[in-house]
């Protein structure tokens, strides 16, 4: 069986699509890990670097940041008002063009409560889906934005902060036209 440079030049081009879609995976995947376990064993400011651009944007319903330096912080702050955190995503929308991948990913997340929080051992869990871009890198892959989209939530929110029927009512409906493809 002969193969053609035409043949071969599609393969490699299919094998390339498939790769960066793997990677993105992964890069996501360890995002959602290192929220739950950057901090395990002390304050950690450097995980973000594996994760973020230099220049990047996040938007939560908890706050907004931009860049990297104090990232690590900013998490590690919100997530200190838990006494643990169980992140999972799923449904993996990637659009890829080129070095640039728009994303849409589907997650729900477990908050235990502190001993001394709005209600000891409870927990908050919340269900919503992150849009975000991915940039290739001379590091791999790294997000450049992510913003979280609250649809949904149960149990008594972190206090202070706003009630989580505020925070639902303060996420703007997504447009289809907004709305990444996959492949």
């Amino acid at each position: 069986m002969t193969v053609t440079d035409e043949e071969v030049a599609d393969l490699r081009a299919q094998l390339r699509v498939l790769t960066d879609r793997a990677e993105i995976v992964e890069l996501v995947d360890r995002y959602v890990t290192l929220l739950d376990t950057q901090d395990d064993y002390g304050f950690d400011d450097a995980w973000t670097r594996s994760v973020f651009t230099e220049d990047c944007r996040l938007e939560f319903p908890v706050g907004r940041f931009e860049g990297l330096d104090g990232l690590a912080h900013f998490h590690f702050e919100k997530k200190a008002k838990f006494d643990r955190t169980h992140h999972l995503a799923a449904n993996y929308g990637i659009n890829l063009k080129g070095d640039v991948a728009i994303l849409r990913v589907h997650l729900i997340a477990s908050h235990v409560h502190l001993h001394d929080g709005p209600d000891p051992g409870g927990r908050f869990d919340i269900g919503g889906y992150s849009e975000g871009e991915a940039v290739r890198t001379l590091d791999g892959w790294r997000l450049r934005s992510w913003k979280f989209n609250l649809k949904w939530s149960a149990g008594d929110g972190p206090r202070p902060g706003p009630e989580p029927r505020a925070l639902r009512r303060s996420q703007p409906r997504p447009r289809p036209e907004d709305q990444p493809h996959t492949r």
